[in-house]
């Protein structure tokens, strides 16, 4: 059975600099032989990749490892496997994008900025006068956070400088190859994808999508770790169809058929 398409992204490591981003490198066999050990079960699959996986997800730019622990934590949200916390993030995030679909960005700003402040500054009144009617000296409330040192480093930034360099070096690399047709077939798959998000804009805004997509991100990899089976048959059948039909087109067209390795 298929390995789960929600943990494959984030277990093969894709996008090093200097390759396209359909190649994997990184804990690609490792995750892959954790979905088998684990029968085809997503929620074990990560568990196993979580805990079996030691080399790094995703090397930078200059060869150094970015660790696997943010897209493990991501995992964990998606997955619902801490109920409170995913329950939060998803709650914060529908809420500040219901809130930009009735008022602007600068006003969500800034009653959000009211909100933390009106909850700080009561919160500093609360405990001044409760050490003054308990007569303790108790200091600052929020001492332990103005200490903690919030400044970033220049090797921090650095890292994910160059974390992210890789991420557009990859798209700048994959956008330059469809829109210079190197690969017909391929640029025609995206002038059709391109063709489609007109009607979809059409109907959908941005903030429509974002929140739809939010959705879908907390919803789809739940609901496919329970119907799994089912799930991976229908899409087996659809991707052979899609296959059958991009060969006859690749064997009709002069020059889309993709020269042989």
């Amino acid at each position: 059975m298929a390995g789960n398409p929600f943990v494959q992204p984030f277990a093969t490591g894709e996008w090093s600099e200097g390759e396209e981003p359909e190649q994997a490198v990184g804990a690609g066999p490792q995750a892959g032989a954790a979905v088998v050990a684990a029968g085809g079960d997503a929620a074990a699959a990560a568990e196993s990749w979580r805990a079996e996986v030691k080399q790094p997800l995703v090397p930078d730019s200059r060869g150094q490892p970015v660790t696997k622990a943010t897209a493990s934590a991501v995992i964990d949200l998606l997955y619902w496997h801490d109920i409170k916390q995913t329950g939060i993030v998803f709650g914060s995030v529908l809420l500040l994008l219901f809130s930009l679909t009735q008022f602007s960005v600068v006003s969500v700003i800034a009653y959000l900025a009211l909100a933390a402040l009106s909850a700080t500054i009561c919160f500093r009144i609360y405990k001044s006068v409760l050490q003054a009617v308990q007569k303790t000296d108790e200091g600052h409330p929020f001492k332990a956070y103005l200490d903690m040192d919030a400044t970033l480093s220049e090797e921090q930034i650095q890292k994910y400088a160059d974390s992210a360099l890789v991420y557009v070096n990859s798209t700048v690399k994959e956008l330059r190859r469809l829109f210079l047709v190197q690969d017909l077939v391929d640029s025609l798959k995206f002038a059709v994808l391109m063709w489609l998000l007109t009607y979809v804009g059409a109907i959908f805004n941005g903030l429509t999508l974002m929140i739809m997509a939010v959705v879908s991100m907390f919803s789809l990899p739940v609901v496919y770790e329970k119907y799994q089976a089912q799930i991976d048959q229908y899409l087996g059948l659809v991707r052979t169809h899609v296959n059958s039909v991009v060969a006859k087109i690749q064997a009709k067209i002069p020059g889309a058929k993709r020269k042989t390795e």
